[in-house]
């Protein structure tokens, strides 16, 4: 990440488990809210730079139809949980702590909880190390039996064994990326995001610091991946990618590219586990030359539309995408309302875009035009210490 390390520490998916015996809960969010609804509901869990006692996950309920956001609770998930997954059920959620020491160990850590289908709260079900300073990713592949894991700080990527009441085991396998780029920010590889193909066949992570996405082929069955890495894409030199995201068809995919201020359009070779670029198109209007690093991206549910954050511009850019070619065509900047939008989401319904903006301590909501894509601001705006990630899934508390 372009923000130095000072800065980060200042603002610093499971079928068929057996959850029986979980130990006590870490800190329960609050109860429920009550009452009928006419219209579906989402949570939003809410990741954030936080001291280890403190309240570090956040949980809202999200009204789709308003853009209205309503606090239901807050968890002690340990120092700095700045990204979350969750399993396609919600019994489990799974935190990449960023930190650079764990046990004596120039590492991070990542943990895993189990959610209180009644408060949704959070249980702490174990730790362990991610084997690299400063994790700031995870994701489960897509048989919920392996968590992925990229260490920004020590620019390597580990994987750890899901076990069936949740917890994850000791990292069964582990990389550390070598190389550099030409920016002052890749004197050292910076595996960024590390996550699953839609056919489950390889593991891929990029890396900000060596200008690479990097395909490991996975063995889910033994929660490894092959230690034999290709190349998955090069990026321009010096362009830092950041975040990959997947078309719906699983055909394209989006990479947003932190340092230059792009975003790179590709088409997936599922059996070879690479790229090849469409095209790359600026995230910054004409003229802008203050600094910038672009942070998150995303695809909206029905396949429509492309959407990325600039921090320092202080914007999401719309794109729509040919549905042909999986071009991209700029329709908007919407300005974030804060500053430093380090994550945002999308409702599964693709009505809602909702953005954490890290240094402005708030998170806004904006409607979602289903036929351009452009956003319109809900006049929502919660606050929030430091927020660095979201993940909305459907309201099971209902």
């Amino acid at each position: 990440m372009t923000l130095p390390n000072s800065s980060r520490r200042h603002f610093l998916k499971l079928t068929g488990l057996t959850l029986a015996g979980l130990p006590l809960a870490v800190s329960g969010c609050a109860s429920a809210l009550t009452g009928s609804r006419k219209d579906p509901s989402y949570l939003v869990y809410v990741g954030t730079y936080a001291a280890a006692d403190a309240e570090s996950v956040f949980l809202y309920r999200l009204n789709p139809e308003t853009g209205a956001l309503t606090r239901v609770g807050a968890s002690k998930a340990g120092p700095n949980p700045t990204y979350l997954t969750l399993d396609p059920q919600q019994r489990l959620l799974y935190t990449a702590n960023e930190t650079e020491e764990y046990n004596g160990m120039k590492s991070g850590s990542v943990r895993a909880f189990a959610v209180d289908r009644k408060t949704g709260g959070l249980t702490l079900l174990n730790e362990q190390s991610s084997f690299g300073p400063g994790p700031c990713y995870i994701s489960l592949d897509h048989t919920r039996r392996l968590a992925l894991v990229a260490n920004y700080g020590g620019g390597s990527v580990c994987a750890l064994p899901v076990q069936a009441n949740g917890q994850l085991g000791a990292p069964s396998a582990t990389q550390q990326h070598t190389g550099s780029g030409p920016h002052k920010n890749q004197n050292v590889p910076h595996a960024h995001c590390f996550l699953p193909d839609p056919a489950n066949r390889f593991a891929l992570a990029v890396d900000l610091g060596i200008d690479q996405v990097v395909a490991y082929p996975l063995e889910p069955g033994t929660g490894k991946f092959l230690n034999t890495p290709t190349t998955a894409f090069a990026t321009a030199p010096g362009a830092g990618p950041r975040h990959l995201i997947f078309h719906p068809n699983k055909r394209w995919g989006y990479l947003i590219n932190e340092l230059n201020s792009t975003v790179t359009a590709l088409s997936y070779d599922a059996a070879q586990g690479k790229f090849s670029e469409l095209h790359t198109l600026p995230t910054l209007p004409a003229g802008f030359t203050a600094w910038n690093a672009c942070a998150d991206i995303h695809v909206s549910p029905n396949g429509r539309f492309l959407y990325a954050s600039n921090r320092g511009h202080n914007s999401i850019v719309v794109y729509a995408i040919d549905p042909t070619s999986g071009k991209l065509t700029w329709v908007q900047h919407a300005d974030t309302q804060g500053k430093i939008p380090r994550n945002f989401a999308l409702d599964p319904s693709g009505r809602v875009a909702l953005v954490a903006n890290q240094q402005t301590n708030n998170i806004v909501t904006y409607r979602i035009d289903g036929q351009t894509g452009m956003l319109t601001a809900t006049g929502t705006s919660v606050e929030v210490s430091a927020p660095v990630c979201l993940q909305v899934v459907p309201d099971f508390l209902a």
